[in-house]
């Protein structure tokens, strides 16, 4: 199943050549975008990182009655929460230090259209409430403007984070969300797609090839091919791509065996572990507190039952079986950022790649 190129209203182009599969869990993905797609309603896509969002909701776009008008693409995430405001409403000339002219903002742009907000989770609070109201209005002002603006824009949004647990700790408004998600799409991560990693993986080394001018087709040998489906692919397509493409250009011939994950690996040892204020602006304490409570749902389901198995052990069993229980829960609470999840257990991150070493290819 493949979707080829498309044009995206304005002249440019998405490109849908990475939405292969055949997998179950992905084609009931697909059936999914195609049953809401026609209803023009609001559409909010979940899923980890790297697994194909933006391209989901590019589908979702074309298969609508809006098609033929402009897409348009806000990663939420890139912007601060002082220049969002601006780019999704406008502003006016003089509203601001630098404002020369009138700017159309990103609803305006998607008029008639599609306006696919991506990382929505990170949208601040007074901003989710000038959305919220071109949701139910269908009316906003620009920055600097007290005349309203009308426009008409289907929503689709975007992100790897939970909205709900976000609603509930007061930093996602439930009303916006509520609105949100007339449906929900759970885009499937890469290890619940068995039978797509070689058909995708064949795919990026024959692009690769190609753009190395190779005139032989590459051939993952069979220990290659084991090797990516025995892996967890914590950063879904966007990491299997970078690793076949990785391994194609390093290859001295067309036959590709040597498969490796980790760029970062050097000869040389372990680099410093160097900490950085997060991006958010909110302190290190506050942030480790978020992951904590993350962190303590996560690990919630089952937690007696884990408990009685633990106690159930000998002493250093117990403890080996609670460390790679806790490493577990911390990269699935940290979307498998090694640094953060390190933070996270309030261990350096030297520590955490000698325990995670420690527990071998499993965790």
């Amino acid at each position: 199943m493949d979707f080829s190129s498309q044009d995206d209203g304005e002249g440019g182009h998405v490109s849908m050549s990475q939405a292969l599969g055949q997998s179950e869990a992905f084609i009931e993905f697909q059936e999914q975008i195609s049953q809401v797609a026609p209803i023009d309603r609001p559409v909010l896509i979940l899923g980890e990182r790297g697994t194909g969002k933006e391209l989901a909701a590019a589908r979702v776009h074309f298969l609508s009655k809006r098609w033929q008008k402009p897409m348009v693409t806000l990663n939420c995430a890139a912007l601060t929460p002082t220049l969002i405001g601006s780019e999704l409403f406008g502003y006016e000339k003089g509203a601001f230090t630098g404002a020369t002219v009138r700017q159309a903002g990103r609803f305006e742009q998607a008029g008639d259209g599609t306006l696919f907000l991506d990382e929505i989770g990170t949208i601040p609070m007074e901003v989710q409430e000038k959305i919220l109201r071109v949701v139910e209005y269908g009316a906003f002002e620009r920055v600097g403007s007290s005349k309203p603006v009308q426009v008409d824009v289907r929503i689709v949004a975007a992100t790897n984070v939970d909205l709900s647990r976000l609603a509930d700790l007061g930093r996602f408004k439930q009303d916006l969300l509520d609105r949100l998600s007339f449906e929900v799409i759970y885009a499937p991560p890469l290890r619940y797609r068995k039978e797509d990693i070689l058909l995708l993986a064949n795919h990026f080394a024959g692009r690769m090839a190609y753009e190395l001018d190779w005139e032989e087709v590459p051939h993952l040998t069979f220990g290659a091919v084991k090797t990516l489906e025995s892996y967890s692919w914590p950063g879904n397509i966007r990491e299997l791509k970078n690793v076949i493409e990785r391994a194609v250009y390093k290859s001295p011939s067309h036959r590709i065996e040597e498969i490796s994950f980790d760029p970062f690996q050097s000869r040389y040892g372990e680099m410093g572990t160097v900490f950085l204020e997060p991006a958010s602006g909110r302190s290190n304490d506050m942030a480790q507190d978020s992951g904590a409570d993350v962190l303590k749902s996560a690990e919630g389901k089952g937690q007696r039952e884990i408990m009685a198995d633990l106690f159930e052990k000998p002493l250093k069993e117990s403890i080996r079986a609670l460390e790679f229980h806790r490493l577990c829960a911390a990269l699935s609470a940290c979307q498998y950022h090694q640094k953060k999840a390190a933070a996270l257990l309030g261990i350096s991150y030297d520590q955490f790649r000698g325990l995670k070493k420690k527990h071998g290819p499993n965790l």
